[in-house]
C-alpha cells in the first residue's frame, strides 16, 4: 500500500506523539509499505536527523517529506493544510492515515470520486479533551468557547460519518465515540506499542535478582499534573526504603518546577533522581537501573479512556514489576495480581503500598516482571503495523 501520513508537527519533536508517528510510519514502510511522512522543519539548527533522533535505521519505503510553513500560528495552520490538500489529490492512489481532526475533516468533506481514502486514527474524543485539558494542565483560563467546542463536535462528527475506517487506541474510546456519533463499520482498536528488541548495540535488558536492601522505582514521561508524578513523588515519601528514578522533565517548563519544589519540600532530594528531558533512544538504558516500574495516572477522562501510554509498552519489555493506576484504559492490558499490581488513582498511600509490597517480595516481583515481559510480543510497534494494516485495507477497499 501506498501511504500519505500527515502529522502538522515540528520534526523530530521531543514528545510521544512524534515517537508514535515515526515508530508507527517505521513500522508500516518495514512491512513493505511506501510511506510519505509529511512534517513541519524542525526548529533546531542544524536540523536533527530523525532517524537517528528517534534510534532507528533507515528503511527504503519511509520518506519524511517537511515542509515550510509561515510564522505565526494561524497562517502556519493554514499553509499545512493547503499543502495536504494539494498532496492529497495528487496522489489519489494512496490512503491518506492521520491523527489530525483538522485534515482528517477537510478530506472527507471532498466527493469520495475526488480524493483518496482517508484513515483517522483518535486519541480521544476532541471536545471531551479540550474541555479537561486546561483543568488537567491547571489553566483554567484556556477552557475553549463554546463556538469552539460546537466546531470540534461537528468535525469528529463528520469524520466518524465520513471516514473509510477509524482507529483508536483503546476500546473504551472506540465505545465512547459509537455512543455519541453513532454505530459505524470498520471502526479498529489499535494500541500504541514498543520495540520489541534492544537498540543496536544494547544487550537486552534481564531481571533485577541483585538482594539490595534498597530498591528503586522508575517513571518515564512528561510531568503534567494527569499524568501522576506527583502522587508517585509523595508515594515516595511514604516508603523511606525506596529510591525514585524519573527519567523525564524539561528543565523550562513549570512542571518540572513543581517537581522538583515537592521533591525538596518533603525532603527527598537525596532518594529521587530526576534525569531531565533525554532522547527518546536513551529511555529504555535509563530505566533498565530501576527494580520496579510505575505508571500512576490520575483519573480523568483521557486516563480513565484515551490513553494507550508508551511508557507501558516500554516497561513490558525490561521484564520489571509494574505498579500502575487501576483506569479501563490501563486494564485492556495489564491484569491486577498477574501481569501486574493495580491501585486506586491518585493515592499515595496505596501506591505507596503496592510500591513496598513488591519490593519486598521477590517472588512475586519475579513472577509480575516475567509475565509483563511475556505481553510485550504483542505491543511492539510491529505489530501495531499489522494490525493497522486490517484498517488500511480495508479503507483501501471502500
Amino acid at each position: 500500500m501506498t501511504l500519505l501520513v500527515l502529522a502538522d508537527t515540528r520534526f523530530p519533536i521531543e514528545r510521544a506523539n512524534g515517537v508514535q508517528t515515526m515508530a508507527t510510519c517505521h513500522a508500516l514502510a518495514a512491512r513493505g509499505h511506501e510511506v510519505t511522512l509529511v512534517v513541519r522543519p524542525d526548529t533546531a539548527q542544524p536540523p536533527r536527523d530523525p532517524f537517528a533522533f528517534y534510534g532507528l535505521d533507515r528503511v527504503p519505503g519511509l520518506t519524511i517529506r517537511t515542509i515550510g510553513a509561515p510564522a505565526g500560528g494561524a497562517a502556519r495552520r493554514a499553509g499545512f493544510l493547503l499543502t495536504a490538500l494539494r498532496l492529497a489529490l495528487t496522489r489519489r492512489n494512496a490512503i491518506v492515515f492521520t491523527r489530525d481532526l483538522g485534515c482528517a475533516s477537510m478530506l472527507v468533506q471532498l466527493p469520495r470520486t475526488r480524493r483518496p481514502p482517508v484513515v483517522y486514527e483518535s486519541h480521544g474524543v476532541a471536545p471531551v479533551v479540550a474541555e479537561e485539558m486546561p483543568r488537567l494542565l491547571g489553566k483554567p483560563e484556556t477552557a475553549p468557547t463554546a463556538d469552539k467546542l460546537a466546531r470540534l463536535e461537528r468535525r469528529e462528527r463528520r469524520v466518524w460519518e465520513r471516514a473509510e475506517a477509524c482507529v483508536t487506541i483503546t476500546r473504551a474510546l472506540a465505545d465512547d465515540l459509537a455512543a455519541r456519533y453513532g454505530a459505524r463499520e470498520r471502526v479498529f482498536v489499535v494500541p500504541d506499542g514498543s520495540h520489541s528488541a534492544p537498540a543496536p548495540g544494547r544487550p537486552q535488558a534481564a531481571p533485577r535478582t541483585h538482594h539490595s536492601a534498597v530498591r528503586t522505582v522508575g517513571y518515564a514521561g512528561h510531568l503534567y499534573p494527569w499524568k501522576g508524578a506527583d502522587v508517585f513523588v509523595r508515594a515516595l515519601a511514604l516508603a523511606p526504603h525506596l529510591r525514585g528514578l524519573i527519567v523525564g522533565g524539561h528543565p523550562g517548563e513549570a512542571d518540572r518546577a513543581r517537581i522538583d519544589q515537592l521533591i525538596a519540600t518533603l525532603g527527598l532530594t537525596d532518594r529521587v533522581l530526576v534525569t531531565g528531558q533525554i532522547a527518546p533512544a536513551d529511555v529504555l538504558p535509563r530505566l533498565e537501573s530501576a527494580d520496579v516500574l510505575v505508571l500512576p495516572n490520575t483519573a480523568s477522562a483521557i486516563s480513565e479512556r484515551y490513553t494507550s501510554p508508551l511508557k507501558l509498552f516500554e516497561y513490558l519489555t525490561l521484564g520489571r514489576p509494574i505498579v500502575a493506576s487501576d483506569l479501563p484504559a490501563i486494564r485492556e492490558v495489564l491484569t491486577d495480581g498477574r501481569t501486574a499490581l493495580l491501585v486506586p488513582p491518585g493515592d499515595p498511600q496505596a501506591l505507596a503500598a503496592a510500591l513496598t509490597r513488591v519490593a519486598a517480595d521477590e517472588a512475586l516481583a519475579g513472577a509480575l516482571g516475567a509475565a509483563a515481559a511475556a505481553l510485550a510480543p504483542e505491543y511492539t510497534w510491529a505489530r501495531r503495523a499489522e494490525r493497522l494494516e486490517t484498517a488500511l485495507g480495508e479503507a483501501a477497499r471502500r
